[in-house]
C-alpha cells in the first residue's frame, strides 16, 4: 500500500504544483483581460493571470524534470515520467481550474466562493485530461486502478492542507 501510495504522490506532483505556485506568484493581468462572457460575467476573474499560469506551468515542469533526473540516476523504483508528461499534467492542471472558474462565474459564484468536489478535483480532470489526449501512451504505462484510487483519495486532502497553509500564510483570503 505504502508503494502505491508514493507511486500516486510522484505521478502526481507535477500537476499539484502549479496551483499554490500560481496563488503564490500570480498577480498582474488577467488571462482575460478583465472582459466579461456573453452572460455579462467575468470570463475567469482576477484570480487567473499569465503571471500566475507561467510560473505554476513552470514550476510544475522543473518539479517533473527533478523527478525524471532523480529516477534516471538514483534508480528508483518509482513511476518514470517524460518532458511531455510533466509539461502535460502541470499546464493540464491550471487549464482545470481555468475551466472551473469559468463554470464558477456562469453559476453566480464569486472569487474564492466555496464549490465543493469541483474545487479539489478541476486540477485532477484537467491534467489527465489532457495527458490522455496528447500522451495516452504514458498514462497506460504508469496508472493502475490503485494508483487513481489513491489519487482520488489523496488530492482532496492535500488541496485542503495546503489551502489551510496558505491561509495562515495570507496567500489565501479563505481556507478553502
Amino acid at each position: 500500500m505504502l508503494s502505491t501510495l508514493l507511486a500516486a504522490f510522484w505521478i502526481m506532483v507535477p500537476a499539484y504544483v502549479p496551483n499554490p505556485v500560481a496563488a503564490v506568484c500570480g498577480g498582474g493581468t488577467p488571462i482575460d483581460f478583465g472582459r466579461n462572457f456573453s452572460d455579462k460575467k467575468r470570463i475567469f476573474g482576477d484570480g487567473k493571470t499569465y503571471r500566475g499560469l507561467v510560473c505554476g506551468v513552470a514550476a510544475g515542469i522543473l518539479c517533473g524534470g527533478l523527478q525524471i533526473w532523480l529516477v534516471t540516476t538514483c534508480h528508483w523504483d518509482l513511476p518514470q515520467h517524460t518532458l511531455v508528461s510533466v509539461s502535460l499534467l502541470a499546464l493540464g492542471a491550471l487549464l482545470g481550474d481555468m475551466a472551473k472558474s469559468f463554470f464558477k462565474r456562469r453559476l453566480g459564484k464569486e472569487r474564492g466562493d466555496a464549490w465543493p468536489i469541483a474545487d479539489q478535483y478541476d486540477l485532477v480532470a484537467g491534467a489527465f485530461l489532457l495527458v490522455l489526449v496528447f500522451d495516452p501512451a504514458w498514462v497506460f504505462s504508469v496508472m493502475t486502478l490503485p494508483i487513481l484510487i489513491v489519487i482520488l483519495v489523496l488530492t482532496p486532502v492535500l488541496h485542503r492542507s495546503v489551502n489551510i497553509i496558505g491561509y495562515r500564510i495570507k496567500v489565501k483570503k479563505e481556507p478553502w
